[in-house]
């Protein structure tokens, strides 16, 4: 199958065109979670063509993930999640090079990790990941594609982008985040809405895009269907 035909809905788009889709193919983007928000995110990038996909996660397919973690089948409960995620997305598109890596991002191995990547993409569930993510990419020069949710809310933004601000710059860092834990419940349908937002504005940033959410937080409200975009500055 040619170039033309699997992503000629793409190059149909003046925003991307051949040369927008080369773009994506030289791409190298690391996820960071494949869980509720990383299943789309991870989806829809492979499905894009970005050539060169980084997945971090060190957890295994529980019964409980299934009614929101895409990616997964009952048949895949028990076994590592980065290993299934790889194999579905060779499978869904085989010109991607796929690395997986079974562990979690910290503070000993963020640099070497993230530096080797063009964009880090946040599918973390909680906050001290975030934080990590946010300064090896400030000291990269990397571009760090952001989102969250619970329950029915959802939070996208683009951080360390073209001169924007960071991640700190919207949410002061205190040590309380270290306690923090993320509250059980979400909808099913929420990391769908936003890590499809987060893998748009993921390529976006790949293409140069003038237009992303680099200094703009959205909230996502499911349960009212509310979309809101506040500006901030660092």
């Amino acid at each position: 199958m040619s170039k033309n035909e699997r992503y000629s809905r793409h190059i149909a788009l003046k925003e991307v065109g051949e040369e927008g889709q080369d773009k994506i193919k030289q791409a190298k983007v690391l996820v960071v979670g494949a869980g509720g928000l990383g299943s789309p995110i991870l989806l829809y990038l492979a499905a894009a063509g970005v050539g060169t996909i980084g997945i971090m996660d060190d957890d295994v397919v529980s019964e409980s993930n299934l009614q929101r973690q895409i990616l997964y089948d009952s048949l895949c409960i028990g076994k590592s999640k980065v290993e299934i995620a790889s194999s579905k997305l060779q499978a869904l598109n085989p010109h991607c090079h796929i690395i997986p890596m079974c562990q979690r991002l910290n503070e000993k191995n963020s640099l070497e990790i993230i530096d080797k990547y063009d964009i880090v993409v946040d599918a973390t569930d909680n906050l001290l990941s975030r934080y990590i993510i946010n300064d090896a990419c400030i000291e990269c020069g990397k571009p760090f594609v952001y989102g969250s949710i619970c329950e029915f809310e959802g939070q996208v933004s683009v951080f360390n982008y073209q001169g924007g601000p960071s991640y700190r710059d919207l949410y002061e860092y205190s040590e309380e985040v270290k306690h923090f834990k993320q509250p059980l419940g979400v909808i099913g349908a929420l990391p769908g809405t936003i890590g499809s937002i987060q893998a748009t504005e993921t390529l976006k940033v790949i293409l140069g895009s003038t237009t992303t959410l680099s200094g703009k937080l959205l909230l996502v409200d499911l349960l009212n269907h509310s979309f809101k975009t506040l500006q901030f500055i660092s």
